[in-house]
Formats: structure tokens, sequence, C-alpha cells
């Protein structure tokens, strides 16, 4: 199977639509790649792995944004909810935290969640699988491409 990165690039691609690739430092926290690419925090996509009761999702937000687990548990029906681990999230997706691009299937075999405050933005910037890779397009296109199984509000801003 060839690397997320690769198969990214290639769906991102034969979709049409118009993105832009940002080569930067190194970053982990939404706050650096944000100040390495040169964008607004609330600009980009942060992805999140979670072990559900039924399985593992991904979930996607703001950078500027962070988690309300009661939203997540009381949308989703469920009661308990934990970051995946480390060894379940390289087996997952073969990345390290802070480099999941924001896209569930075919990428990732995963559901793909998004925060509603995240479709509000105009532009979309995420991780190309990488820390020192990015990618930049409108978030409608992302949209698109991405097909998330479900847009609500799991997210509030960070204090």
């Amino acid at each position: 199977m060839s690397e997320p990165r690769d198969r990214l690039l290639a769906l991102l691609t034969a979709s049409g639509r118009p993105f832009e690739v940002v080569e930067h430092g190194h970053a982990s926290t939404s706050e650096e790649v944000a100040a390495q690419r040169g964008t607004p925090v609330e600009m980009g996509g942060k992805s999140l792995v979670f072990k559900l009761q039924t399985g593992f999702a991904l979930f996607v937000l703001s950078g500027a944004r962070r988690t309300d687990n009661r939203l997540l548990r009381k949308h989703l029906g469920i009661q308990r909810l934990r970051f995946a681990r480390l060894e379940e999230l390289t087996a997952l997706t073969s990345l390290t935290p802070g480099c999941v691009p924001p896209f569930g299937r075919p990428i990732f075999d995963l559901p793909l969640y998004v925060d509603a405050a995240t479709v509000a933005q105009d532009e979309i910037a995420f991780s190309l699988a990488s820390h020192t890779s990015s990618v930049r397009m409108r978030t409608a296109d992302w949209l698109a491409i991405a097909d998330p199984t479900d847009i609500y509000t799991f997210a509030v801003d960070r204090d």
C-alpha cells in the first residue's frame, strides 16, 4: 500500500480542484504550523483520532478550538471516548500525532466528523501527512473531496 502522502496527493489531484502544497519547517502544534505556513491558526484543520465505544473515528476542528467531549458524546450517543494511543494511531494511519491529514475514507478507513466552525472558514490548511508539508485549499473544495460522515459542533474556542 502506498504512503498516506502519496494517496492524498493522488486524491487531491484526481479531484481537479485547486490546492497548494506548502513546505515549511518542522512543526507539531497548531500554533507552530500556522506560524510556519504564514496562515491564521483558525485556518488550520486539526485532525484527532478518538477511540469510541464503536471503534475509531477521525475528528477535524480548527486549530484555534478544542474538543468538548460532552458535545462529542451527546451527538454520537455514546458514554465514553478517548484519544487513540500512539500505537493505535500509528496502526490506523502509519503517522504520528500532529501530521494526520483531515481525511477518512479512502485515505484512512475511519469515519470523518467535522466541527461546524471549520466549514465556516473560506480556506483550510492541513498536514500533508508530514510535520514539514501542508496543503492549503478552499474549504468547500476540501469538503467535497473529504466527504465527511457528519458535520456538527463538537469544539469550543480555546480559553
